[in-house]
């Protein structure tokens, strides 16, 4: 009989120790690492996605530790009496991270197909009767919303494809660079509400213990606050008012009453179960922590069981769904963590958690203040993933262990995610905007980008720092 599952791993005979690791070579792959983060902030400049970068970094890092003798010549699992060997890059990988994107991501792909989110776009926009302060408002929560339970590309589609159809149809075209920066700008906002919103997110509070539930309870006030001062700077920046004569709010509800919320709803019964299907995934994802056996099973499990339940919609064409999930992202992940792990061996990380420690001993308020805002001024110039999980290893390891209350994770969540406001290249969600601005023939260069969001990117750090401080 085969006993209770034992996942032990360690070193082969021979590696029991750990290997000595010389300074000069903890620089090298110090300058390896260095040297991925700057190809993945240049990846369009060097027409390469992000897995083939991480990727072939991954082979070089695993070569040259084979070559240098720091990594382990392999992991064993024991499952009873039976043993596997598996390869050092095989455990590497936090497949729980890995589970919880692919699982959101089908799901999140299925489910759109009913119209629920374009559905609810079209009913705001009508609600608005087409003024244009309302418009930037509702515009705006909904960005959030969607920021929150999509991922933050899909949520900036949505919205600006409808802000732009909306605007024109009003004659608004003049207010349409203001609305798009702003609904760029609250994709990140929005992005920081639950554990699945960002990949930051799911990477540090994986690594930190934080609970969905948590999560989101911590990081709503702040979410509240933001989108409102995000919404008041707007009004005012960017000159958007509210319609003032009888005759220009009927024209304008005129104007939006021709939108038809149910043209892309292919089924009733589709729609009304993916949006329960909905619904409980966010119910199950709140108390996966506290759910008997699923809780041994992790949030990975619930987002592929759903992901898993909603393709059986579909099940004669799950291809097409397979084949629209983002590979690229899975094996950025895949690559970027295997790296990851041989820094760690390299000593490279202990050398940055050395530097970061003496952030740390700053004190509670100025280092973590501090960290807070690195972590945003290095995620606006690169992607704040590597910078995630870098992170997230480091402090994962520190000695004593941060609790997962611990303000110090919430400083890397903040600014992993609020860094991205500060460039058009910080985030993928701004670079859609970007997109969406230039395809309007709209003329807005890298400058002035960085010249319209500074205001905004201050204001959001600003209370971010407050928030972590004082709050949290």
């Amino acid at each position: 009989m085969i006993q209770n599952l034992q996942t032990i791993l360690l070193a082969s005979a021979d590696t029991h120790a750990e290997p000595h690791v010389s300074s000069s070579i903890t620089m090298v792959f110090g300058g390896l690492l260095l040297a991925m983060v700057a190809c993945l902030a240049f990846e369009e400049k060097l027409h390469a996605k992000k897995s083939l970068i991480t990727g072939i970094f991954a082979i070089v890092c695993l070569l040259l530790g084979e070559i240098t003798g720091i990594l382990p010549k392999e992991s064993i699992a024991k499952i009873g009496e039976h043993t596997i060997r598996l390869p050092v890059y095989i455990p590497a990988i936090d497949w729980e991270v890995i589970a919880i994107i692919m699982g959101a991501s089908l799901f999140v792909d299925v489910t759109s197909k009913s119209g629920i989110f374009s559905w609810i776009a079209i009913k705001l926009t009508k609600a608005s009767g087409g003024d244009p302060l309302k418009l930037l408002i509702y515009y705006g929560i909904l960005t959030v919303v969607f920021s929150a339970v999509l991922n933050n590309v899909t949520a900036m589609i949505i919205i600006g494809s409808l802000t732009t159809v909306s605007l024109k149809k009003l004659g608004r075209s003049d207010k349409l660079l203001g609305f798009l920066i702003t609904e760029g700008l609250l994709t990140n906002i929005g992005g920081l509400l639950t554990l699945i919103s960002s990949v930051p997110n799911i990477i540090i509070g994986n690594r930190a213990g934080i609970s969905f539930a948590t999560f989101f309870l911590k990081a709503a006030p702040f979410v509240v606050v933001a989108t409102i001062a995000t919404l008041w700077l707007a009004r005012s920046r960017f000159g958007v008012k509210r319609l003032d004569t009888e005759g220009a709010k009927k024209e304008a509800a005129d104007r939006v009453s021709s939108f038809d919320e149910n043209e892309g709803i292919p089924s009733k019964r589709f729609f009304i179960t993916s949006a329960v299907a909905f619904v409980l995934l966010i119910a199950a994802l709140s108390t996966t922590s506290i759910l008997p056996y699923v809780k041994d099973l992790g949030m990975g499990f619930v987002a592929m069981s759903f992901a898993v339940i909603m393709l059986i919609a579909f099940k004669n064409e799950v291809n097409k769904f397979y084949a629209a999930l983002d590979w690229d992202l899975l094996g950025f992940f895949a690559s970027l963590f295997v790296v990851i792990n041989v820094m760690e061996h390299a000593l490279v990380l202990d050398a940055v958690g050395k530097a970061l420690g003496a952030l740390l001993d700053m004190g509670d308020t100025l280092g973590t203040g501090s960290l807070l805002v690195s972590s945003a001024l290095a995620s606006s110039v690169t992607d704040n993933i590597p910078l995630s999980a870098v992170l997230a290893q480091i402090l994962g390891n520190h000695d004593p262990a941060f609790p997962a209350s611990s303000s110090v994770w919430w400083a890397v969540v903040f600014g992993a995610n609020l860094g991205g406001n500060l460039t058009p290249i910080g985030s993928a969600s701004t670079l859609v905007a970007m997109t969406v601005i230039h395809r309007s023939e709209i003329p807005l260069s890298f400058g002035g980008f960085v010249k319209a969001a500074i205001p905004f990117a201050l204001l959001h750090l600003t209370l971010a720092v407050a928030y972590v401080l004082i709050v949290l």
